[in-house]
């Protein structure tokens, strides 16, 4: 059931209070909550949000869509979608938009869902299980030299080619791997070392949910998008979990927050920045340990110019 797994949301007070900074000033704004998750940060949106207020949500989890229409507010609207679908949104229409990267609790703790090591499941990973392939069918037919770019690029993962061949190798000798369980086993003794305190098989799962779910792609696509979508100073809101996704997020902002010099034609006005830099915050230490799971989020906000 969607209700049996609880889910505590990371940096919830701080990123309504920079996605709604200017709210007082605004009859009828329109934000969106790109990753509805469990609703923490779109029912606190809602609270602060004018009458004539308007909320988006998008998320690919069908749990997650079934939560949001137990909400009864006629100001939210969820579509069954990930965020790579901002930009099917009027340009210019948003007040401001929030990105929140992380996987829900339900997601983790739910051992059908496939995404942890900690439970034997499935080995799923879909943020969308209704659609695309799971991580047991990826890997069933993988070539090792895919496998092992997949788990060393997303994972970081200096023993990946170990870890690819002794999958392929599982696949030749008893078959595809099938739960998490297999998986984590299979990891733990191809890898020789790890950090204290880390599972062998944490850098691995890191990298197939990414790659199952396209997570880096998804999240440029709808960075790009967003400097359509967003009005004059309206607001960027990301909060992410891991150095991919932070670094993708800081390097946009960087290279928007500064005038464009088109090389081709050294001579001409360079084209102006369309983003301002805000803020970078990390979660507070009475957060991280009320919820150790918050511990490696950095939030950045950005305003988008009014030019």
């Amino acid at each position: 059931m969607a209700g049996t797994w609880q889910h505590t949301t990371v940096l919830l007070n701080e990123a309504v209070d920079a996605l709604l900074a200017d709210v007082s000033s605004k009859t009828a704004p329109t934000y969106v909550d790109a990753t509805f998750g469990r609703g923490g940060h779109s029912r606190l949106i809602l609270s602060r949000l004018p009458a004539a207020g308007r909320l988006i949500a998008f998320d690919k989890d069908p749990e997650a869509v079934a939560e949001a229409a137990r909400i009864a507010d006629a100001r939210l609207s969820i579509r069954h979608e990930g965020f790579r679908a901002l930009g099917t949104l009027p340009p210019a229409s948003l007040a401001g938009v929030l990105l929140d990267l992380g996987v829900s609790s339900p997601q983790i703790d739910n051992p059908a869902r496939g995404f942890s090591f900690r439970a034997d499941g499935p080995l799923d990973m879909r943020m969308d299980p209704t659609r695309g392939t799971s991580a047991a069918e990826w890997l069933a037919t993988a070539p090792v030299e895919q496998m092992a770019e997949v788990i060393r690029d997303y994972g970081e993962e200096r023993f990946a080619v170990q870890i690819a061949k002794a999958i392929a190798a599982r696949r030749q000798e008893r078959g595809p791997l099938a739960t998490t369980g297999e998986l984590a086993e299979l990891v733990a003794r191809a890898v020789k070392t790890r950090e204290p305190g880390q599972d062998p098989a944490t850098r691995t799962f890191q990298a197939l949910r990414i790659f199952v779910n396209a997570e880096l792609e998804e999240l440029q696509e709808a960075l790009e998008a967003s400097l359509d979508v967003l009005a004059p100073l309206g607001r960027l809101v990301v909060i992410s979990f891991h150095s991919l996704e932070d670094r993708i997020v800081k390097q946009f902002i960087a290279r928007h927050s500064r005038d464009e010099v088109d090389r081709r034609a050294p001579f001409a006005p360079p084209r102006p920045m369309k983003l301002q830099a805000v803020a970078r915050v990390k979660p507070s230490a009475g957060e991280v340990a009320a919820n150790p799971r918050s511990r490696s989020a950095i939030m950045r906000v950005a305003e988008r110019t009014a030019a």
